[in-house]
């Protein structure tokens, strides 16, 4: 029965209570749907997959109960899945790289061996090879047995050769194998873009060769003015350690093109054992001045007759060639002589004098400091470190003042011929001929050599 809009419990007929209840679920359903919807949902999920199975069942009334019975999957239990013994994992090797501040002793820990196995194997290993001086990139490579143990380790050192350990009855055999030393002619050719330094590293050279060249040629070929489209070539012995390069022996032979002039260079032993470089005809390219005092730098300032000087502000002649490099970069002597001064003025900064002859003498202005050893009555000879650029005296930046002088007239450096030594001859003439018939064909063929790597170089991107 109802009272004021409310059922009465125990009042009315049987369907109008089974009404009211069926309302007052609906109503708190409503109210909480989320609670009623867990205790609900899992109660229908047996339902729903029975009706998908009998669906199934009828679209698939013609199969076979054979097929029927294969497609049935068992329900899988995780406590049933085992991890696989150690008994049954093969023998198998892990390969881990020395990397930056790694040390021998945690590389060995890091492949799984006990702190007294690493430190044995450091041990031992350091009475091959010094551990100083190893450098990331080498390799160790650990086996293990079919129980996770390391029965060996191999350890390749680059430009050495490799190092064996394997474990035995009484603890570790150790077997070191140095790799093979060999020396190959090898011809390397490239086309200059950017830098000498770059097209160079391009053919997967180092820097070690770039200083190289710049030896061979430093008597012809200003290298701050290089242009792009420039081009070498050139025959060097290539050092190997097994497949490892570890460096390079002498150019033997080199061909530069600059500004459309090539020059060529053939090494060439003479008979009192001095080695050097000679032009095709048995001329050699070492000249009495080197074209420069300074290696890959830049000239800031030409020799003038008037210049406009940066801190004194009025129009003065500038007797030199100034070269801007940064502060500590060597300074040579562009050839034999004496020492005449090496002291300090107000406008000139730290300086050096040299005699070369007994007319033409040559200056180094605004070094940071001298060489050790440099003073006057020395004796220096031509490529030796004199000193190191500056900024010393009356000068806006670093850089060196080079200045030139014959008999107290002062010369323009760019504009200075060189003298050339005496020119081969004789048996030490016949030798060099037989050189250059071997070497100088190498070096006539470096545009195919150019055009094969510009096309593999375009095919790593």
């Amino acid at each position: 029965m109802v009272r004021s809009g409310r059922f009465v419990r125990g009042t009315g007929s049987k369907s109008m209570r089974r009404q009211f209840a069926h309302d007052g679920l609906l109503r708190r359903l409503a109210r909480r749907p989320r609670a009623y919807l867990a205790v609900a949902l899992p109660l229908a999920i047996p339902f729903i997959l029975a009706s998908v199975s009998n669906n199934a069942a009828v679209t698939q009334a013609s199969t076979s109960p054979a097929s029927r019975a294969s497609m049935i999957v068992m329900p899988l239990r995780y406590d049933e899945l085992t991890a696989p013994s150690s008994a049954t994992l093969p023998e198998h090797s892990v390969l881990l790289t020395l990397e930056e501040g790694d040390t021998l002793d945690s590389v060995l820990l890091a492949g799984g061996l006990g702190h007294s196995d690493a430190a044995l194997l450091n041990n031992e290993f350091g009475k091959t090879v010094d551990l100083r001086r190893l450098r990331p990139g080498h390799l160790l490579r650990f086996h293990y047995d079919t129980a996770g143990a390391v029965d060996s380790v191999e350890m390749k050192v680059s430009g050495w050769g490799e190092i064996d350990a394997v474990r035995g009855p009484t603890g570790f055999a150790i077997t070191p194998r140095q790799a093979q030393q060999t020396e190959i002619d090898t011809v390397v050719a490239a086309q200059i873009d950017s830098s000498l330094y770059e097209a160079l590293r391009l053919t997967g050279e180092t820097p070690q060769l770039v200083q190289e060249l710049v030896d061979v040629f430093q008597w012809d070929i200003d290298f701050f003015a290089l242009q792009k489209g420039d081009s070498f070539s050139l025959v060097v012995k290539k050092k190997f350690a097994g497949p490892d390069v570890t460096g390079y022996g002498p150019i033997v032979a080199a061909r530069f093109t600059h500004g459309g002039q090539t020059f060529e260079a053939f090494l060439c032993q003479t008979a009192d054992g001095r080695a050097g470089y000679y032009a095709r005809n048995g001329s050699p390219l070492r000249k009495q001045f080197l074209r420069a005092p300074l290696q890959f730098s830049r000239i800031t300032s030409k020799f003038s007759v008037s210049r406009f000087h940066p801190l004194l502000h009025y129009f003065r002649p500038h007797h030199g060639v100034d070269y801007g490099a940064p502060i500590g970069t060597p300074v040579m002597t562009t050839a034999d002589g004496v020492v005449m001064a090496a002291t300090y003025n107000h406008g000139e900064g730290n300086y050096i004098r040299i005699r070369h002859t007994s007319s033409i003498e040559t200056s180094y202005l605004h070094l940071s400091r001298f060489a050790k050893g440099i003073k006057p009555g020395r004796k220096v000879t031509q490529g030796e470190v004199i000193g190191y650029v500056g900024m010393t005296g009356l000068a806006t930046g670093p850089h060196l003042d080079y200045r030139i002088s014959d008999n107290g007239t002062w010369l323009d450096p760019l504009k200075m011929k060189s003298i050339t030594p005496d020119p081969l001859r004789g048996e030490s003439l016949a030798a060099f001929r037989s050189s250059v018939a071997s070497f100088g064909p190498k070096l006539a063929a470096p545009a195919q050599q150019m055009a094969a790597f510009a096309a593999k170089r375009r095919a790593l991107f």
